[in-house]
């Protein structure tokens, strides 16, 4: 049950997000995806995995895959705040 509460929680994470960049411009995006990468999806998304991979292989231990996906997934959503961030606006010169 706490593999779906992980899912859920990531699915409704990049749903939010989604809606909350639909008809922005770039930098926004970017910085509304890589919060939303960083605090909702990728806890609970590497919780899911984690336990997911820990329920396969039958091992408790397994399940300390999360230490490693979370970091990652993290670091991926701090990298698209950043670019949103200091990313300049194009302007269209005419």
């Amino acid at each position: 049950m706490a593999i779906f509460i992980g899912y859920g929680i990531a699915f409704i994470g990049a749903l939010v997000a989604y809606q909350l960049s639909v008809g922005k411009p770039k930098n926004k995006k970017y910085k509304v995806w890589g919060i939303a990468l960083m605090v909702p999806i990728s806890p609970a998304f590497a919780f899911a995995i984690g336990l997911t991979y820990a329920v396969i292989v039958e091992s408790g231990w397994a399940g300390l895959i999360m230490w490693y996906i979370f970091p990652f997934i993290f670091i991926i959503g701090l990298v698209m705040l950043l670019v949103g961030i200091f990313k300049k606006e194009e302007t269209k010169i005419f």
